[in-house]
């Protein structure tokens, strides 16, 4: 997500609530755009040259892709079509929209293997399910990109009773590689192989509140902290995750990316100022789903992927915030989890 946009959110969230000053910060906000992107691109470190056409051949390689069916997904679905898999997993919680995705690709690469699942993150017996049928039909599992999301979301819980945006975006996906992880990990001896997983988080997780995640807010629905700081907190998760993950499995490459504000799906159940605030800035801010996708694509099969790393588009990294670089955070949110759901799988 692009960090303007953020401070932008939370600085309303915050401060503004007259309309005046909202449109008054808002045009500001849009006048330093340009200035902001010359000096990003002066002092932040240099952007990985990557271009998806140019992915070496994935032939008999096994994919899976969460959040499938729209954005970044797809556009990820597509891209890896294009360069001979053995078979691509996609999922999604719409089946409908899911077909129509397969239909999509196969149109788009005929010779295209692919397998559509239900997968809704927010129920573990959806999660559960979804792994069983991958763990049924394969014999190995490569690239596992864990894309799918929420953000911005009314206040609720998941199935489950976690908070609606950490449940989906960090329990549902953590519980999903748990399950997988066998497979992976059988993977990493076969000659040549080269397990990836990658975590979509986000640079929103520069604006939670200082100290990290707030663990007695994860079973609630988040009122205490607001839509906003919930949103956050997950993203930050997604990052701490991906760390600790790159310790337990040295094997894997692991790493949690960033990709930018892309015209995705991601805010299509957002209501009130932030609806107002996207649908307002998105023309001028909005990156194309074909460029935004490159952080993920490059963290999948590109060279010089350091595990456990957190990545802006286009694989830069060391721009995560002191929380995200926090081994005993990583430490403690991975010994949260594992907790968790062990009591889901006994």
């Amino acid at each position: 997500m692009d960090p303007l946009l953020f401070l932008c959110l939370s600085f309303i969230d915050h401060h503004l609530q007259p309309k005046s000053s909202v449109v008054h910060f808002l045009l500001i906000t849009l006048l330093l755009k340009p200035l902001a992107n010359i000096l990003i691109k002066m002092f932040w470190s240099k952007e990985k040259d990557f271009n998806p056409r140019d992915m070496p051949s994935l032939e008999g390689k096994v994919i899976l892709v969460t959040g499938g069916t729209a954005g970044l997904g797809k556009e990820s679905v597509l891209q890896f079509a294009h360069h001979n898999p053995q078979r691509i997993y996609f999922c999604g919680r719409n089946l409908q929209k899911a077909q129509a995705t397969a239909q999509d690709i196969q149109h788009a690469v005929p010779s295209a293997s692919i397998r559509l699942l239900h997968l809704d993150l927010s129920s573990f017996a959806s999660v559960k399910e979804a792994a069983r049928i991958v763990l049924s039909e394969c014999e190995r599992l490569d690239i596992l990109m864990l894309n799918a999301g929420t953000m911005f979301v009314p206040l609720d819980r998941t199935a489950d009773g976690y908070e609606i945006q950490f449940g989906t975006n960090h329990m549902g996906h953590a519980l999903l590689a748990k399950l997988l992880i066998p497979l992976l990990d059988k993977t990493t001896r076969i000659p040549g192989s080269d397990v990836r997983v990658v975590s979509l988080a986000s640079h929103g997780h520069v604006y939670l509140n200082k100290g990290g995640i707030n663990y007695d807010t994860l079973k609630t629905d988040g009122q205490s902290i607001g839509l906003y700081q919930c949103y956050y907190q997950s993203k930050l998760a997604n990052i701490l995750w991906a760390r600790q993950l790159a310790k337990k499995y040295p094997r894997f490459t692991v790493s949690a990316i960033d990709p930018g504000l892309v015209n995705t799906e991601l805010l299509v159940k957002a209501t009130g100022m932030v609806w107002y605030l996207y649908a307002v800035v998105r023309c001028m801010l909005i990156t194309p789903v074909a460029k935004g996708v490159k952080n993920q694509l490059w963290a999948s099969v590109g060279e010089g992927v350091l595990s456990g790393e957190y990545y802006e588009p286009v694989g830069k990294h060391g721009l995560a915030t002191e929380e995200g670089r926090d081994d005993e955070l990583a430490e403690e949110l991975w010994d949260w989890t594992e907790k968790e759901l062990t009591t889901v799988l006994e």
